[in-house]
């Protein structure tokens, strides 16, 4: 089953610095297994566009959707046999400690 993990920034990250796992190593193990199909650090809020379309008319606003302190700063699609497993691999994840990880199924719309 295919997850979207989604790599974000949090206010509050773990002050324990002790035996910080190491980003390259993680997405090496990951990528050599098989389980991580892609992955990328995003650019920053700011520059974000926003896209929008009211009553028929194009509206585009230069920055992020919502002013917020926690924002999405990567992302990493995965294969695991079940929830689980992508709970195990997002444990794994160097941002999980210094910010947080969203994990998202797909959505199935031939159920």
């Amino acid at each position: 089953m295919q997850y979207m993990m989604f790599v974000c920034s949090d206010s509050e990250p773990d002050t324990d610095k002790s035996d910080e796992p190491d980003i390259d190593a993680w997405v090496r193990e990951h990528d050599e297994a098989g389980r991580r199909k892609q992955g990328a650090v995003l650019a920053p809020p700011a520059a974000a566009t926003t896209v929008r379309v009211r009553n028929r008319e194009l509206l585009v606003t230069d920055g992020p959707f919502t002013e917020t302190k926690e924002v999405i700063v990567g992302f990493d699609l995965i294969e695991c046999a079940d929830l689980d497993e992508a709970i195990a691999m997002a444990r794994t994840h160097p941002m999980a400690r210094g910010g947080r990880i969203e994990i998202r199924p797909f959505a199935d719309f031939e159920q």
